[in-house]
């Protein structure tokens, strides 16, 4: 009995877990797939239309058969793995994703709209921001959009400024993470001299 290829030597150990786990998945199928299942008796020895024209003989018709049943698997596992890769990288988060965003009790006019725009091949999440409503903040004061993962802020995306409360702003910004489904973004009012996500003034619209 032939042992089934070791995951662990064919991958390595230095791939990101989420990579890791995507890979996994893919020869857990292959594993389980298996090779293509043998030709019965009746079928090897019925006349098909392709030996009748092709004049070949049980022996290559086999022979053909059997590659043909492993190219379907091959192709099956490709389409597999290129529909794992396209909507596992993100974890179920897809691009073109529109978030709507609404003013908290610090800014209770805001609306906005934040789209979160194909990764690139980097691995970097292009977003633009719609927000109108917001103040204008002091001098040296600017607003700032993070990533919210499980209800706490995980990192910047980017940051801008509004020259009145009339006014709308249009901002590209970036999410340089790895997105998960579930994760959302709040904006934050930050004031001069401060260090840490300040006050929310826009958070998902529930």
């Amino acid at each position: 009995m032939t042992r089934p290829p070791n995951f662990d030597e064919l991958v390595g150990a230095d791939l990101e877990p989420a990579e890791r786990e995507r890979l996994q998945h893919v020869h857990d199928l292959l594993v389980t797939t298996g090779p293509p299942a043998e030709l019965t008796p009746e079928f090897e020895a019925g006349p098909t239309l392709a030996m009748t024209l092709g004049r070949s003989s049980p022996r290559q018709m086999r022979r053909r058969w059997a590659l043909l049943a492993a190219a379907v698997v091959v192709l099956l596992v490709a389409f597999l793995a290129g529909y794992i890769a396209g909507n596992g990288n993100n974890n179920g988060l897809s691009s073109g994703r529109l978030l709507k965003l609404k003013g908290t009790q610090a800014a209770p006019a805001a609306l906005a709209s934040l789209r979160i725009q194909p990764v690139d091949a980097s691995g970097n999440w292009p977003m633009r921001l719609s927000a109108r409503g917001l103040p204008k903040l002091p001098s040296k004061g600017y607003y700032e959009v993070f990533l919210v993962r499980k209800g706490k802020i995980f990192g910047p995306c980017g940051s801008f400024v509004v020259r009145s409360a009339d006014s709308a702003v249009s901002v590209a910004l970036n999410a340089p993470y790895r997105l998960r489904q579930g994760d959302s973004w709040v904006v934050t009012k930050q004031l001069p001299g401060a260090h840490e996500a300040g006050a929310i003034v826009l958070k998902p619209l529930t």
